[in-house]
């Protein structure tokens, strides 16, 4: 089954108060080039995306967008021991009333704030929470992959169908080659005998260098090989193009063998019917090496 290397898929996941959106997008590329965009605070994982993707993306140009949005209000991750705050503001004031120290309550509030032990931090259920942030954003970028290699087998899908057109069309135009091949050989026969018959009454006519001539012409307009070669590489190309391994490389060096056999019939052929189906096999041609660029 073929996969184009065109693709987007996006996916958003909600929970406990946040939302996480995944974007990829994929373009051509002979290897898999990746750029990931994470918000601040994420960096850290961009190593793990990455796996993420290469595991699933096989080839192209991957452009990845992650975005976080806070649903629900934030638990501060940083609290105050207000009971030890309380406690130091008491014995700075009696400290103070005992040296008959004149002080405001704001100044004994930040001398307080400052004080040993005044901030807690929740380190483990901070852990936690990072976590569980981190098992929603993956399954946003893994259904947001997923969706991207669905619309990669739909792209997939309608280039095999295009390629079997192509090749369809190749293949009526060398059946078009084969008739008039057929019509051409008498013509090219008439030929050689009025050459034939101006070198026997030539007196210097050398009849070895004839002979060489006549193997040469004979080998020249002979295009048999060729057909048969071509018409391989098209039932060739159909049968790869069927298989699970089918990708554009292969292809694409299959399209290759076909090109070599279709200008060897149009320089070979001498004839300007055939020309003109040569050009038709060629257009065709084109348009499947083209469009093998864009297959995985």
């Amino acid at each position: 089954m073929l996969k184009s290397m065109t693709g987007f898929g996006t996916a958003t996941v909600e929970a406990n108060g946040l939302s996480a959106t995944a974007e990829v997008k994929t373009l051509n590329s002979k290897f898999l080039d990746i750029f990931c965009r994470l918000p601040r605070g994420f960096s850290d994982r961009e190593i793990e995306v990455r796996n993420l993707l290469t595991q699933q993306l096989e080839r192209g140009k991957v452009e990845f967008n992650l975005s976080i949005t806070r649903t629900a209000d934030l638990r501060p991750t940083v609290t105050i021991n207000r009971p030890l705050v309380t406690a130091y503001i008491s014995d700075l004031r009696e400290t103070a009333n005992s040296m008959l120290l004149s002080t405001s309550d704001d100044e004994l509030f930040r001398l307080a704030m400052s004080m040993p032990n005044v901030y807690l931090t929740e380190s483990a259920s901070n852990v936690d929470t990072a976590q569980e942030d981190w098992a929603l954003i993956q399954q946003a970028v893994l259904e947001a992959i997923s969706r991207c290699n669905e619309f990669r087998a739909q792209e997939g899908a309608s280039l095999e169908g295009k390629f079997r057109e192509y090749i369809q069309t190749i293949t009526d135009r060398l059946a078009d080659v084969e008739t008039q091949d057929v019509l051409r050989i008498p013509s090219v026969r008439e030929r050689l005998r009025g050459n034939i018959t101006d070198l026997l009454g030539n007196e210097e006519f050398d009849r070895n260098r004839f002979e060489q001539e006549l193997v040469y012409y004979v080998e020249k307009f002979d295009i048999s090989e060729e057909k048969v070669r071509l018409k391989n590489h098209l039932v060739y190309f159909m049968e790869v193009l069927a298989t699970e391994e089918a990708n554009g490389k292969k292809l694409n060096f299959i399209a290759q063998e076909i090109g070599r056999e279709i200008n060897t019939i149009g320089s070979k052929a001498n004839d300007s019917v055939i020309q003109r189906y040569v050009v038709q096999m060629k257009d065709e041609l084109e348009k499947i090496k083209e469009q093998t660029m864009n297959v995985i």
